[in-house]
C-alpha cells in the first residue's frame, strides 16, 4: 500500500468544507490544503480577528466565522446561520490541560468543548451535510475513562490530563455511534476519526509557572513531535480518502506518535459500543440537540 500524501487529495472544487478552531495548528493546516485543493473553506473560530489573520495565508475560497464550542447559543448561531449544503464537517477544535474551568452553560471545559459543543454542532448541521464528519481525537484516549457519575467534575478533585483523555475519549465513543445511526438512518453521510500522533501544535495551555513535570513532559514531547503540516496528514486522509465510516486514522510509526497517516486501532473502551449509546443519550440531555434524520431502531440484544 502505497503511503498517503498531499498528492492524493482530489480536486474538491465545488465543495464546502466547515473547520473548526482553524486558525491554527493542524485545523490551520487542514484549512489551508483543502482550500488549497479548490474547497470553499469556512474557518469556524473563537477569534475571528485570529481568524482573519489566518485566512489571510491561504489560497483558495475561504470564510470566517465566529464559533465558541464552548457557548452552546454561539454553536446554535452558528448552525442556523449555515445555508447551503456542508461536504465537510471537520470537528478539530480541542484545548487541553489548565485549571478547572467551565463552559458559558457550566459544563467541565475540555469537555463541554471537545465533545459537547462538537456533539451539538454536528447535530444541528447535519441536515446540511451531504459528505463525511471527520471528528478529531487523541492518543490521550486510550488513558480516557468516562465517569457517567461525574462527568463535569463537581465532586472529585480535578485533574486536567484525567479530563483530557475522557473528552478525547468521547470522542471517539460520538465517532462510532454517530456511524451506526447514519447507518441505521440509510444516510450517505459518513463518520470518521483521526488523531495526529504527537504535534507541534500550540493545544496545551501555558501555566504561569509551569511545574517541573510539565516542563520535563514538553521536552519529551518536543523529542519526537511532528509538525502541524505532518500533524494534519490523518485528518486529511480520513477527510479525503476512500474509507469505510467509523474508520479511525493516525501516524503508522513509534506506536502512533509520528509517520504516514493509515488506519489504527482504539482502546476497548472507546469500542464500547453501550457507553457510546449512553454518552449520546446524556449528551442529547446536557446539550439539547437531537440526531435529526429520524430515530434510529433499536439496536438487537
Amino acid at each position: 500500500m502505497s503511503r498517503f500524501s498531499l498528492a492524493d487529495l482530489p480536486d474538491l472544487t465545488g465543495r464546502t468544507a466547515v473547520v473548526t478552531g482553524a486558525n491554527s495548528g493542524i485545523g490551520l493546516v487542514t484549512a489551508r490544503v483543502l482550500a488549497e485543493h479548490g474547497a470553499r473553506v469556512v474557518l469556524a473560530v473563537r477569534d475571528p480577528e485570529k481568524g482573519e489573520a489566518a485566512a489571510a495565508t491561504m489560497a483558495g475560497p475561504v470564510q470566517v466565522r465566529a464559533l465558541d464550542l464552548a457557548d452552546l447559543s454561539s454553536v446554535r448561531a452558528f448552525a442556523g446561520e449555515t445555508s447551503g449544503p456542508v461536504d465537510l464537517l471537520v470537528n478539530n477544535a480541542g484545548l487541553s490541560l489548565g485549571p478547572l474551568s467551565r463552559t458559558a452553560d457550566g459544563f467541565e471545559l475540555q469537555f463541554g468543548t471537545n465533545h459537547l459543543g462538537h456533539f451539538a454542532l454536528t447535530n444541528l448541521l447535519l441536515p446540511r451535510i451531504r459528505g463525511r464528519v471527520v471528528t478529531v481525537a487523541s492518543l490521550g484516549h486510550r488513558i480516557g475513562s468516562l465517569d457517567f457519575t461525574d462527568l463535569q467534575w463537581e465532586r472529585k478533585p480535578y485533574r486536567p490530563n484525567v479530563a483530557y483523555a475522557q473528552s478525547k475519549l468521547a470522542n471517539l465513543l460520538f465517532a462510532a455511534e454517530l456511524q451506526r445511526r447514519l447507518t441505521r438512518a440509510g444516510s450517505p453521510v459518513i463518520s470518521t476519526a483521526a488523531h495526529p500522533g504527537i504535534s507541534s501544535t500550540n493545544l496545551m495551555r501555558a501555566e504561569r509557572k509551569p511545574s517541573f513535570g510539565l516542563r520535563v513532559e514538553k521536552f519529551l514531547v518536543g523529542l519526537v513531535a511532528q509538525s502541524a503540516e505532518e500533524g494534519a496528514l490523518p485528518t486529511l486522509y480520513a477527510a479525503t480518502a476512500d474509507l469505510p465510516g467509523d474508520s479511525y486514522a493516525g501516524p503508522d510509526r513509534l506506536w502512533g506518535m509520528r509517520g504516514a497517516p493509515t488506519l489504527v486501532g482504539r482502546s476497548a473502551r472507546a469500542r464500547d459500543s453501550s457507553a457510546a449509546r449512553l454518552l449520546w443519550d446524556v449528551s442529547q440531555t446536557l446539550t439539547g440537540t437531537r440526531f435529526p434524520l429520524g430515530a434510529p431502531a433499536t439496536p438487537a440484544s
